[in-house]
This record gives C-alpha cells, structure tokens and sequence, in this order.
C-alpha cells in the first residue's frame, strides 16, 4: 500500500464551511439536473416530435460525455490545480444548461446534454479532490459524508421538483433554473477553492492527453457495449464490437503509461491495494444499488400499477436514508476505520435485494420499506470507501486517482442498470423463479433481484482487503484543522 504524504492546504474553519457549503451545492444541483431528465423525457419527445431512440440520446449522450470527462479533470487538476478546473467545468455545465433550455432543435439539445455531461463530470470528482487537499488523512469522512448527502437529496429532490416546475412552466424550466442557481456557485467556487498559487505549476507538457483518451473512449465504450444488452441482447454484434474497441483501447492505455515520460497515471496506481479495493468496493456497490433504483420503479409500474408520481415516493425512503446517514458514516469512518462500515452497509445492501427477491410483486408498503435498508446500505458504503480510497492516494496522485475512484462508481451504475435491465428482459415469461422463497408473479424481477444480492457479495470479499483500522496523518496535524480529530 502506498503511504499517502499529504501536505494540506491550511483553510480556516469558517473559510471550509463556505468552501463545503459551495461544494455540496454543486453536487446537489448537478445530481437533481440529472435526476429530473426521466421525468422530462415525455414532455422532451412530445416538443420535438421525434422518436423514442432520440430521446434516448438525451440520457446516453450525458453519460457518454461524463465517463469521458470524468478522470480527464482529475488529472488536469493536478497539473493546473483546482479552482480554475472546478470552474471551468462548472461553467460548461451552465453553458450546455443554458442551450438545452433554449433550443429547438433535437440535434443541439442532444449535443448539449453532452455538453453538460462533460462539465458535470468536474463536480464530483473535484470535490472530493478538494476535501483530499485541504484535509489530513482522519479528518476526511464527514466531509464526504456532506459530498454523499448531496447526492442523496439531489436524487430526492431532482424528480419531485422537476416534475413540478415542469408542470407550472414546461421541461425547460428546470434546466433555466439550473443556470440561475449555479451562477452564485461559481463564484463562491472562485472565491474559496484552493487556487493555482498553492499547487504546484505544470504545462500541458505534464499532462499527457492522448493517454487520457485513451483510457475515457475505453470508458465511454464499455458503457455503449453494456447500455447496448437490453435493446440487442448480449450477443449483439454492436455489444461485443464495443466492448472488444473498450478492451483494446485499455491496453493500449496500459502500454501508453509504461512508456510516457509524464504518463496519465502512474502504473503504481493500480498497483496501490487500498485504492483498487476501494474503487472495486464502488464499482459493484454502485452497480448493485443504481440496478435496484431502475428495477424497483419497473416492478412498481408493471406488477402494481403505480404512476410515476407514485413510483417516486417508493423510492424517496432510499434517497432520505442516503442524504440522512451519509455524513455519520463518513465521519465514523475516520474513527475506527472504513472495513467494519463498508461491509455493514454491503450487508444491507445485499439483504435488501434478497427480500425484494422474495416478494417481488407484493404490497407497495412493503417494498418502500426495503428500500429504506437499500439507501442506509449505499450511505454506510459510499462515503467510507471514498475516503479509504483517498487515504490510499499520495498527494501529487489524488487528482487522478479520485478521479479514476468517480469513474469507476459512475461506471458501476451504469452498468448495473443496463445489465439488470437485461436480466429482467431475459426472463419475461419465465415459470419458476431462482429463488425458491419467491412465489406468484414478477419472476423476471425476483430473478434480477437475486443477481443484484450475488454482484454485492462479492463486494463484501473485495471489502475486506479495506483497511480495519482508522488512518491517521504521517506527521503533525495542526489543531486549527476545520475537522477536529475523533476523541
């Protein structure tokens, strides 16, 4: 394992609650963005008067441009540094905002959904840099314990309020408005984001960009080969071509970093063991729980009959925990360690799916009631293991590597949902399901519920490569730190 050497920028308390408030606003609005696009697609379609398959574009052409950006900024903030990154994604984020709630033209509204992708891919993964540079090693958590919190009310929120204030003033509104509230975001970034005069300076010569597209076109690939499953089956010419392109443009990644002098991540990278496990931990969480978040809403609206307004608030327990638990996890964390916290919440995770398993197709209560143990189970996972990952990374490697970390659990949801969703297709029609405790219908969904329940265990074995025991900076830590230590 590597031993992180960090050397934090000293920020007063009262200049860190700003810079968190800033942060966690950022991340709150980008995630509701995101989330309300579902809500929209009827209303977008019907404007337009275009197909399903370009509608779909809306969502794809986000998520393509974000698994491309992702690990991009991280890495640039290490070489730039991050307050002129973090804005500048920002600002492309309020720019493509901007044209989505101005266009008439579906071909520009889908360049733009792209083009916010691309800005929104800045976010997350910088602010958990930011956290990484201006806090010591055990004083981490509950800052991205406040990260995760945003994700979990940006998903609360997202589709309530969008559906809302599409109803009173049309889809564009909540785009127009998610110019309006990240325009005094983008200064307080500018204002309390550590700036370029506390970082080291770099050139474009340090940063080797045919590397870095070379490892986010491997990523945006594998998403198009796993989104593919569902419309072509898993033996579509355009799912393995796609993956096969995803795999040669890995190792040609690979080889590139061996042989770069200024390489776009150092091979010592993956060879760090807390920062894979950690990011592996991510992967399959994310993908268990984003699966469990498409399939739900499916079952409830086949099986049960339910609205989509109805669907939402089965769904809201889940994003209530997370936005309620996350910081405490985090924060705990800090305090004895991530293993014991990243495999709790694994267990419920992993628990919830197997009782979905067994009463898929049962009462709506009931459901909305495991997926309280799904939200605790993600809040109990995500900020913990994010924090094990940011402890595993020296200094000058933290861009890059909570970047790759954003990747990886972005990745790991989109694939969740596009696989499951596949699964559920496969089985339509099925007699029995694998689960023997399941009985009547909604087999199709007991039978991806289980597979959820499986993907999770085996993060439970990755997780207990995790450290067992809380991290503490390598040297003295000044008292003044915002975060004061676990008592």
């Amino acid at each position: 394992m590597v031993t992180p050497s960090q050397a934090p920028e000293a920020v007063s308390p009262a200049r860190f609650r700003l810079l968190l408030a800033v942060l966690v606003t950022a991340v709150v609005v980008s995630v509701m963005n995101n989330s309300i696009v579902a809500v929209l697609l009827p209303q977008i379609r019907a404007d337009f008067g275009t197909s399903a398959a370009a509608v779909g574009w809306v969502v794809t052409g986000f998520s393509l441009a974000f698994a491309l950006a992702t690990a991009f900024f991280g890495r640039v903030s290490d070489v730039f540094g991050i307050r002129g990154v973090f804005c500048l994604g920002l600002a492309i984020f309020v720019a493509g905002s901007a044209v989505v709630a101005l266009t008439s033209a579906i071909p520009v509204l889908i360049a733009a959904r792209a083009l916010q992708g691309i800005g929104a891919a800045a976010i997350p993964a910088l602010s958990s840099v930011t956290v990484a540079r201006v806090l010591p090693p055990g004083r981490r958590g509950l800052a991205f314990g406040m990260l995760a919190t945003g994700v979990g009310v940006g998903q609360a929120l997202g589709p309530v309020l969008g559906g809302v204030a599409a109803e009173l003033a049309g889809w564009r509104a909540p785009f127009l408005g998610t110019v309006v509230l990240n325009l005094p975001v983008l200064l307080g970034a500018w204002r309390t984001l550590p700036g370029r005069d506390t970082e080291p300076a770099g050139s474009w010569r340090d940063l080797d960009v045919f590397g870095g597209l070379l490892l986010g076109s491997a990523a945006a690939l594998l998403l198009v080969g796993v989104t593919q499953v569902q419309a072509v089956g898993p033996t579509g010419a355009s799912v393995w071509g796609s993956v096969l392109a995803a795999v040669l443009l890995a190792v040609a990644f690979a080889l590139r970093i061996r042989a770069a002098t200024q390489p776009f991540a150092p091979p010592s990278l993956f060879g760090n063991t807390g920062f894979v496990s950690a990011s592996a931990v991510g992967f399959l969480a994310l993908f268990g729980f984003l699966a469990t978040i498409v399939l739900v809403p499916q079952m409830m609206s086949g099986l049960n009959g339910l609205g989509s307004g109805q669907v939402g608030l089965v769904l809201t327990p889940s994003a209530l925990a997370v936005a309620t638990l996350s910081a405490a996890a985090g924060r705990l964390s800090d305090c004895i360690g991530p293993r014991v916290l990243v495999l709790a919440g694994l267990m419920s995770l992993s628990c919830s799916a197997l009782l979905l398993s067994t009463i898929a197709g049962g009462p709506v209560w009931v459901v909305a009631t495991v997926m309280v143990g799904t939200g605790v189970g993600l809040a109990l996972v995500i900020s913990p293991a994010m924090n094990a990952a940011a402890n595993a990374l020296p200094q000058s490697q933290s861009g890059v590597g909570l970047g790759l970390y954003q990747g990886a659990i972005f990745l790991g949801g989109g694939a969740g949902a596009a696989v499951l969703s596949a699964v559920v297709t496969a089985r339509a029609g099925a007699a029995q399901s694998w689960n023997p405790l399941h009985q009547g219908l909604g087999v199709n969904y007991s039978d991806g519920f289980l597979v959820i329940a499986a993907v999770v265990i085996v993060a439970m074995l990755v997780a207990t490569r995790l450290p067992g025991r809380p991290l503490r900076a390598a040297g003295p830590v000044d008292e003044a730190t915002p975060v004061p230590p676990c008592s």
